[in-house]
């Protein structure tokens, strides 16, 4: 509710609403100080239809009953449309336990969608539905920013925003450590050579392969030297498969948009995974997004074009202190969006793995198109000997017919144990 409209009530409904929000000596302060406190709280605000807003205490908990009901608490900020918000403890996806963050603290701390919150929460009380959280201890991993009313000035290091800092071309290999076995995945290794900070688009038909490319891949960067974080978002999904992932990457950060889930909702999901992609790179990590599938993004956003802001996120930044952002995005063939996705970020992609939807269904593989596999600025990325091995072999397998290439390729990768024991 606005001061504006809290200044028209009576002493006694703004007593009443001060004592609801457990405003401290609310008796003792002046109007005018009295309408501020409750505004600061959040006093009046409505509570979404999805999520309603908890209560607070009547009363202000005495210090050492305080300290008995609350426990340290970290998770990742999610925002609702009326201003407040919950600390997501379980990955990126809502769960029991969730704890709710007012409006006031958003604001104060200058929090932002994605931040990894840390503080101490108390539990509900009577009346409430979720755990509170009492303070902002961190805001990732750093002490936050806040404002100081009577100075006018803001407390605490400034923060960086992505799109305000230096994109360069990416220039750090990102070396992978596929499965010896994993023949679709040492071969894309093979062929595009990943770095941090590209916009890999991985151009893909149902049942081609590509669960099991980005899955493979997501192991691969697990194993690499350079360990960069991940964040996997999934769209318009099977429940099950988010299970498959979870068991994948029991330890990263996984947001699933599952198939029930109204568009809306779904692309909400995308904007939480995209954010703390966002936030970690600001923070100096380098961090991974494997998003399935812009496709099914563009028909839950109901705009092709909302897909080019989280696919053109991607990118390695100059300044010293900071991470990079890769994005790894399918887009597929034969979905409601008729190809609108891949139109609408092809242009904007330096590396492009294609799948083969019809070796796939032949059971043929790795079921790749190497003609159409490529890595913009592959040069800077691998040694000259490594270089003109890799050149030669794609000579080699563009001059032959798909199953062709395809069975040469798996026969080199089988007969190696890694893909440097194959170049060389």
């Amino acid at each position: 509710m606005a001061e504006s409209s809290l200044a028209d009530k009576h002493l006694s409904e703004l007593h009443a609403e001060a004592a609801r929000l457990g405003v401290p000596n609310y008796r003792m302060l002046r109007r005018e100080r009295l309408v501020e406190a409750i505004a600061e709280r959040g006093g009046g605000e409505e509570a979404p239809e999805e999520e309603p807003e908890p209560e607070e205490r009547a009363e202000a908990p005495e210090p050492s009953r305080e300290v008995a009901e609350t426990e340290q608490v970290r998770g990742v900020l999610d925002l609702t449309h009326r201003g407040y918000g919950f600390l997501r403890l379980r990955g990126l996806e809502p769960s029991p336990g969730d704890v709710y963050i007012s409006a006031s603290q958003i604001r104060r701390c200058e929090l932002r969608l994605g931040d990894l919150v840390e503080g101490p929460a108390r539990q509900p009380a009577r009346g409430e539905r979720y755990p509170a959280l009492v303070h902002v201890d961190l805001v990732n991993g750093v002490e936050p920013v806040e404002e100081d009313k009577d100075k006018g000035v803001e407390i605490g290091p400034e923060r960086p925003s992505l799109e305000d800092l230096t994109p360069v071309a990416a220039r750090r290999r990102l070396h992978l450590e596929p499965d010896q076995a994993d023949v679709l995945t040492r071969a894309v290794d093979l062929l595009v050579p990943l770095a941090l900070g590209q916009r890999v688009l991985v151009w893909a038909a149902p049942r081609s392969g590509r669960t099991t490319l980005l899955r493979g891949l997501a192991g691969a960067i697990q194993r690499s030297a350079e360990r960069p974080g991940l964040v996997v978002l999934l769209i318009d999904e099977r429940p099950e498969e988010a299970t498959a992932w979870s068991e994948v990457l029991p330890d990263d950060e996984l947001a699933v948009a599952t198939a029930e889930m109204s568009p809306r909702e779904q692309a909400r999901v995308a904007d939480l995974a995209l954010e703390r992609a966002k936030r970690r790179a600001e923070s100096g990590e380098d961090v991974v997004l494997i998003v399935d599938s812009l496709s099914r993004l563009a028909v839950a956003q109901r705009d092709p074009a909302d897909v080019k802001h989280l696919f053109g996120a991607g990118r390695e930044l100059a300044e010293e202190d900071s991470g990079s952002l890769t994005v790894i995005a399918t887009a597929l063939d034969g979905l409601a969006d008729q190809g609108a996705a891949r139109e609408a970020v092809e242009t904007t992609e330096n590396a492009l793995v294609r799948l083969d939807p019809e070796l796939a269904a032949a059971g043929i593989y790795p079921a790749l198109r190497p003609a159409e596999c490529r890595a913009s600025g592959e040069e800077e990325f691998r040694e000259p000997a490594e270089l003109e091995a890799v050149r030669r072999l794609r000579t080699e397998l563009i001059g032959k017919d798909p199953p062709e290439a395809a069975a040469l390729l798996r026969e080199r990768i089988e007969g190696s144990a890694s893909n440097a024991e194959l170049l060389a």
